[in-house]
């Protein structure tokens, strides 16, 4: 244990994000992401039981967003027609506005598959048991300034 870490944190996440550099992308995958299949060439970090707003709130602890870049967060749009109601969207942007505290809106939504193929580029994705759909969100790493 160390002291300010929120404990959900694990030793391997802790050394991931630190190993990320500036730009490096960072999902946080509900229970249904193909997060093996998608990964393939990323981190896969498993933190079964929890859910995405409490993994993203300690990440948010250690892990600057992009300031270069107008979007640092992206999320997964809800498909046309799709009777989804997503309110899970407002508890992660509450955190990111917490946490950032920039003014405007650095959350941007894009198309499932889009999605899917920034996601293939990721450092790092980690799976988490969060049931709500849409659930997925992604972040690009800034610098410690």
């Amino acid at each position: 244990m160390l002291k300010g870490i929120p404990p959900v944190l694990s030793p391997e996440l802790l050394k991931t994000l630190c190993e990320m550099g500036h730009s490096d992308r960072l999902v946080i995958a509900d229970g249904n992401f193909p997060s093996e299949s998608i990964g393939k060439n990323a981190k896969v970090i498993r933190c079964d039981g929890h859910g995405v707003p409490e993994i993203l709130k300690a990440v948010l602890c250690v892990f600057p967003l992009d300031t270069y870049v107008e979007h640092p967060v992206t999320l997964m749009e809800v498909v046309e027609g799709d009777p989804v109601e997503t309110p899970v969207w407002d508890v992660y942007k509450s955190e990111i506005h917490a946490a950032d505290g920039r003014e405007g809106n650095i959350v941007q939504n894009i198309d499932r598959f889009k999605f899917y193929e920034e996601a293939r580029n990721a450092y790092c994705i980690i799976v988490t048991s969060e049931t709500a759909l849409y659930g997925n969100i992604m972040l690009q790493k800034g610098v410690v300034v």
